[in-house]
Order: structure tokens, then sequence, then C-alpha cells
């Protein structure tokens, strides 16, 4: 039995989809992380109940958060991007969050940059509050180390690949790095969209549509470069059709990076039809993403069958789709305002 629908969420469901290829659904990923930072911060000491708990938010962190917050007896604030939609608003709402949704911007970097100005200007004005830093702190990386055992304990190490959007570097670089506890062999994908800053392809043009929750428009701290092999670069396009095989073949109704994975998996698995395990992350289900992912028009279209084009040089960069291999290696973002990694956390 679970002892909170926080720790229900945090545990996710792995699935064989065939031919090698499972998948780890999540209900809310980022509740697996925040669950763990939130109580590691409690048992140091560095926050205490009843405290402020602020963080900037594309989405299902903000919802995390919050779900978290009223779990533990603490409150909290989310600066939202405007893709949080109504579903996420009302629910923030009921478990008793504060939110400032920021109006659109073309700009992935733009729409990161104003929320995390915002939390700043937060902080000085509410100098008690707590900044989470999902996109810096890898105290993040905690609670994925239960889910990494699981894969270990089912799967076991053998060949494994894991697969998923890279983000703030919690899933993916935690995952990769207690998948390696076990076995230094386990390899990485990380999935990026065009133009995000991680790993340097701010120059090629963003897409028109920002998968939220992947891509990169300020510098993420909390990316261990070291843990990919290689880094996929995917459009909207290709994410989407991916969603909508995913659910037509196996009945998996997921979110945009969850459709990116797939395609990353099946690739994977086509390109080394004898390896070992393949899982991807599906961080959340498709209901966000209905309207403009899963038009009913769509159902009966036949897959497009992308695949991607093999660069050895970030110039290259070209989509729907690229993919280089990044072999382990560090890698550094520079910062635009450095002030935002600066600001003094409240004990």
């Amino acid at each position: 039995m679970y002892r909170s629908f926080s720790e229900k969420l945090a545990d996710p469901d792995l699935i064989d989809l065939g031919e090698g290829i499972y998948v780890l659904r999540f209900e809310v990923m980022k509740v697996a992380s925040v669950r763990a930072a939130v109580q590691d911060l409690l048992d140091r000491g560095v926050v205490r109940p009843g405290q402020t708990l602020v963080d900037s938010s594309s989405g299902i962190y903000g919802h995390a958060l919050a779900l978290v917050c009223r779990e533990f007896g603490l409150k909290c604030h989310i600066f939202a991007s405007i893709s949080v939609d109504a579903g996420i608003r009302t629910q923030l709402t009921y478990l008793g969050a504060t939110f400032q949704q920021v109006p659109s911007s073309a700009s992935l970097k733009h729409d990161q940059e104003i929320r995390v100005r915002l939390v700043h200007k937060y902080l000085e004005a509410n100098p008690d509050a707590y900044w989470m830093q999902q996109y810096h702190d890898d105290v993040h990386y905690l609670g994925y180390r239960g889910v990494a055992r699981t894969v270990v304990e089912e799967l076991g190490v053998d060949g494994l690949t894991l697969v998923g959007g890279v983000g703030t570097g919690a899933s993916t670089s935690g995952m990769g790095r207690y998948l390696r506890e076990a076995s230094p062999e386990v390899r990485v994908a990380g999935i990026q969209p065009f133009g995000s800053r991680s790993f340097g392809a701010e120059s090629a043009p963003m897409d028109s549509f920002i998968i939220a929750g992947i891509g990169s428009g300020i510098r993420f701290a909390n990316i261990d470069y070291r843990i990919y092999d290689t880094v996929h670069w995917l459009d909207f396009d290709v994410a989407a059709a991916g969603c909508r095989h995913l659910l037509a073949t196996t009945g998996v109704f997921a979110g945009l990076s969850g459709g990116a994975g797939w395609q990353v998996a099946r690739y994977v698995r086509e390109t080394e039809p004898g390896g070992g395990p393949v899982v991807f992350l599906a961080a959340d289900p498709g209901h966000r993403y209905v309207e403009l992912v899963y038009p009913v028009e769509a159902a009966d279209a036949p897959d497009p069958g992308y695949r991607p084009v093999r660069v050895s040089s970030l110039d290259d960069l070209a989509g729907p789709w690229a993919t280089m291999d990044w072999a382990r290696r560090p890698f550094h973002v520079q910062d635009d305002l450095p002030e935002w990694h600066q600001v003094p956390r409240a004990a």
C-alpha cells in the first residue's frame, strides 16, 4: 500500500512493449525527483515545515512541487510558463499553491529567463522562501535512485540503453548515474529540441513549438554531460508522430517527450537488433497535447518513418532529426546572468 498519492506517482510503471523495448511510464515524472529532494532538504534542516518553496515550471514540476508541499506541510509558489494548462492550474489551486503565469514568448531562452528573473525578485521580497532550483541543484537526482534499482532488478544491465529527454538533467543524468553504479557499460541517449542551449545547439533554428521539459534556453547546471553516449535532436513533427504511433501500436498515451523517446528507442533497436533492453522515459500522459498532437483525422495515418541524420559536428545539425555521438565528454554552457546561480538560500 502507498502511504500517499505522491508516493504512488513517484513509482512509474515499467512496461514491456515488445522487441526488447520498455517504457518507464510516469503520471507526473517529476514527483519522483521533487519528493526525494524535499525529503532530503527537510532531513538536513535546510528547509522547515511551513516554509515557502518557490520555482519556475513549464508544467509538471510545478504540479509535483505543489503536491509534495501539500503532503509535507510546506507552502508553494510557482512562476509558470504559458504551457501550464487549465488542468494543472486547477490542481495547483486546490493543492493550496500560488502561481503566476508568464505571458507567452516566442523564445525558449526569453521564456525561461523571465521566469527565473521573477523567482529572483520573489526571493528579494520574501527572504524566508527557498528556491528549489530545479534547473541547477542535483539534489533532484535522488528520486531516480529507486527507479534505477527497479530497472536493474527487472531487466539487468547487460547491454542496457536508457533513452530520455535531457531537460534539467535530473531524470536521465540521475538515472544514468545510478544505473552505472550497477554497470559502467550502461548507455544513455539524451533527447533535445533544436535550439536548446544544452549541448551547444543554440545556433540551430528553434522549432516553432517548444517541447516543454526537454529543452533549455538558459544554462542548466545539473546536467552531467559525461553521462551521455549519444544525443538526438528532434523537432515537433518527429515527436508528435512518435506519440501517435506509440498510442496506436501499444496503447500507451504519452506526452511529447514520451513520443520522442519512442522514436529514439525504435531507432536504437533497429540499429542494434541484437542488443540488450532499451528503456525510454514517458514523463506524463498525453492529455495536455490532445489538440496539437492527437487530431482524430490522423488516427489512421501511416507512420512517416522518420530516421535521423548522423552528424559529427554541431555545425551540421539539421532537422527534423539529427543524432551525434557525444561519447561522455564534458561540456559547459556560459551563463548570461551568473547572479541567477548566486541567490542566497534561506537556512
